[in-house]
């Protein structure tokens, strides 16, 4: 009966916290402005990796917004969740 009661706080305790979702954010200069591939791979700036995509989007801004003046420089941001569970719902794929 102990162990029951505590499943039930664990099972409780973990019910409010939301799913994680894990993003990338990331950036470099590119070779073009028409196109997305980076001068130099070993030049990136991998801002952080972020448990929701607001965080990420923060991130993402705050990098973007101190490399405005450099037109080559490009912040992106992934949505690892979306590679690493591809069949659940948060990071279904469009089938075409």
């Amino acid at each position: 009966m102990g162990i029951e009661r505590g499943l039930a706080k664990i099972v409780v305790k973990g019910a409010g916290k939301k799913k994680q979702l894990l993003h990338l954010v990331f950036g470099g200069e590119l070779t073009s402005l028409d196109k997305v591939e980076f001068k130099d791979l070993k030049g990136l700036d991998i801002v952080g990796i972020y448990p929701n995509y607001a965080e990420a989007f923060a991130a993402w801004r705050d990098a973007a917004q101190r490399s405005v003046d450099d037109a080559h420089m490009r912040y992106f941001i992934v949505h690892l969740h979306r590679l690493l569970e591809p069949e659940t719902e948060s990071g279904a794929v469009a089938k075409g």
